[in-house]
């Protein structure tokens, strides 16, 4: 992926538990136990952000990881999700971003 935006889909519910989100497709039904850094992509994903921003600002941060191979899991983690629709992808800033986001967010 190059330059890509994500932000939470408005067809989910979610909510925090620790530092774990729990997040279900409203479409499928599909439910994901996000761990703690796949949490940390999803409370930073605004569709303002780039990807590989986030990775950097987020995770690299938070953890003793080397940023590509930071940035290759964030792709696959962002795919699948897209793939449930519970995050939208971009190569462009999302404008559509729900106004308040779901409860536990």
């Amino acid at each position: 992926m190059s330059s890509v935006y994500v932000a939470p889909s408005s067809e989910i519910a979610a909510r925090r538990l620790g530092d774990e989100m729990v997040i279900m497709s409203v479409r499928d039904s599909t439910l994901f136990s996000l761990n703690e850094v796949a949490t940390l992509i999803w409370q930073a994903a605004d569709g303002s952000t780039p990807l590989h921003e986030i990775v950097q600002r987020t995770v690299c941060a938070a953890f003793d990881v080397d940023p590509s191979v930071a940035l290759e899991d964030a792709e696959r983690f962002v795919r699948e999700l897209v793939r449930h629709g519970i995050l939208s992808l971009s190569d462009r800033p999302i404008t559509r971003v729900p106004a308040t986001r779901p409860e536990g967010v």
